[in-house]
């Protein structure tokens, strides 16, 4: 939330980019706005990576995993079909081959039997 609070006062209206990154997109130009993430994402990629040295992370840390991070955090408590709208996945196969929340279900069933 700080970082986000960070970047607040810039915002022109509620439905504004948060991030300064794609306040420059043409929106109505695929190409710019998927050029505009790519160098977001890198950058964020490369702080990201500066970061987790600092701190002692060794294992590899990146957007696209931070994404599937929050979707497996999420667990079942975000509905599929919401987690595909959030990725902007266009099959749903792909959002839940990434998902741990279809074996939760069976988990806790087999737990409620086996009581671990």
């Amino acid at each position: 939330m700080q970082i986000i609070l960070q970047y607040e006062h810039q915002k022109s209206d509620a439905n504004d980019f948060i991030f300064p990154e794609m306040k420059k997109a043409d929106l109505n130009n695929p190409k710019d706005v998927y050029n505009k993430i790519k160098v977001a994402t890198s950058k964020f990629n490369k702080h990201l990576k500066s970061l987790t040295k600092k701190i002692g992370i060794t294992k590899k840390v990146t957007m696209h995993i931070a994404r599937h991070s929050f979707g497996n955090i999420a667990g079942d408590a975000i509905h599929p079909l919401m987690l595909q709208k959030l990725y902007r996945h266009s099959d749903l196969k792909t959002t839940i081959k990434y998902q741990n929340f279809i074996h939760k279900e069976a988990d806790d069933a087999l737990d409620s039997v086996v009581n671990f």
